[in-house]
């Protein structure tokens, strides 16, 4: 019996998983160089994710693919596309 649910039932939750799926964890810390330096960009943008700090974590998510800890995606469907000068594109077409 659980304690104060309406009519004593149990309740049945089921969980839904990641929308992604889930990815290994860096256990050797491959791309570790390059999510301390997000994180240090992070921090001196004051928590803005700014345009410098988006170019890290496209070269974090990089280094995932390359080492095989995550699968390989398009970094627009990962909503990080840069056009070929190396700035952040939009999407949007003027």
């Amino acid at each position: 019996m659980s304690f104060g649910a309406p009519g004593g039932g149990a309740t049945n939750i089921k969980p839904t998983p990641p929308e992604r799926g889930s990815f290994p964890l860096d256990h050797e810390g491959e791309c570790k160089h390059i999510i301390a330096g997000y994180l240090k960009c992070i921090k001196s943008n004051k928590g803005t994710n700014d345009e410098a700090c988006r170019k890290l974590a496209k070269d974090y998510l990089a280094c995932r693919m390359d080492k095989n800890l995550m699968a390989p995606d398009d970094f627009k469907n990962l909503g990080l596309e840069f056009d070929k000068n190396g700035t952040e594109s939009t999407g949007k077409k003027d």
